[in-house]
């Protein structure tokens, strides 16, 4: 009988499968790192999203017992989980971010940002006035900038992104949020879909992983799209290109705020004259810098 068929048999309640979906996890050296850090949560957000039932579910009612076609569905997910190294969101087809749920696919990034940190405190004391015109570049399924759409309940907010595909995603969590009346999803190479414009805040979480990270990451990390990972051999061939087009799309007051992660290093090797506004990360995280209109002025400046 094979594990699968034994598992059926023997398995009957929920509580049965959080208990055995973790002593498999144990025995699978996985990656932990896209909304749990632990086999233990991994086991119960599993089990308990797959069935669509509440974190808090009534302790009780974890002694129910599963249909036949509930534990084929878990044990599906458990399989590929171990063998395909997917990431948990990807099997459950949702991430939370910022305490709201974002629908996700493989053509997006799995929401992890630590700019939430700067979203929760209103991006206080670095923005001025409260700002009126938003946009989130490089968004992905969408997360930060419905995010900024519901701290900034008076803004309008442009999010963009190259991949087509991850606007079809971010354009379903503009209506699960209710936000379509604020927010825009725009199919934009960099700053092309947004010519003219101009913004008090931008935010972007770029492609920023260079060559060696990528390859030596977690093979979790290699089920989600590389267009949002990678850019160049050390990570910052998009944030050169960017970084010389800023300062047109800011407005006077405006500030850029901007994700490099572990690249922070050879951003600053390669801009030593730079005054990069590194912020301290409540979250945890790191490589998060801010530059004001002016400060991108002068590099554009600089490089001319």
């Amino acid at each position: 009988m094979s594990k699968r068929q034994s598992a059926i048999r023997d398995l009957t309640s929920i509580k049965d499968f959080i208990r055995w979906t973790f002593s498999r996890f144990q025995q699978a050296d996985l990656y932990y790192g896209h909304g749990t850090d632990n086999p233990w949560d991994e086991a119960v957000q599993l089990v308990m999203g797959a069935l669509k039932l509440p974190l808090d579910f009534d302790r009780h009612m974890l002694e129910c017992s599963l249909t036949y076609n509930e534990k084929k569905h878990l044990l599906k997910l458990i399989e590929t989980r171990i063998s395909k190294r997917e990431p948990l969101p990807y099997l459950l087809g949702e991430a939370w971010f910022m305490g709201l749920p974002f629908y996700v696919t493989k053509d997006t990034l799995i929401p992890r940002s630590p700019i939430i940190t700067l979203l929760e405190s209103e991006f206080s004391p670095w923005l001025k006035n409260y700002p009126l015109n938003i946009l989130d570049m490089c968004t992905g399924s969408g997360c930060l900038g419905i995010a900024a759409a519901l701290v900034f309940e008076d803004a309008q907010i442009d999010i963009s992104d190259i991949s087509e595909a991850a606007l079809l995603v971010a354009k379903q969590n503009i209506k699960r949020h209710e936000v379509e009346d604020r927010v825009q999803a725009i199919h934009s190479d960099m700053f092309k879909g947004v010519e003219g414009k101009q913004y008090d805040l931008i935010i972007c979480n770029p492609p920023y992983v260079d060559a060696d990270d990528f390859n030596q990451a977690p093979a979790e990390f290699h089920n989600e799209p590389e267009l949002a990972l990678t850019s160049g051999e050390d990570g910052l061939d998009f944030t050169r290109k960017f970084l010389s087009q800023a300062a047109h799309y800011l407005q006077d007051d405006g500030i850029l705020v901007y994700e490099v992660g572990n690249t922070e290093v050879a951003l600053q090797a390669a801009y030593p004259h730079v005054p990069f506004m590194w912020v301290e990360l409540g979250h945890g995280g790191n490589g998060v810098f801010i530059l004001t209109k002016e400060q991108l002025s002068e590099l554009l400046q600089e490089q001319n």
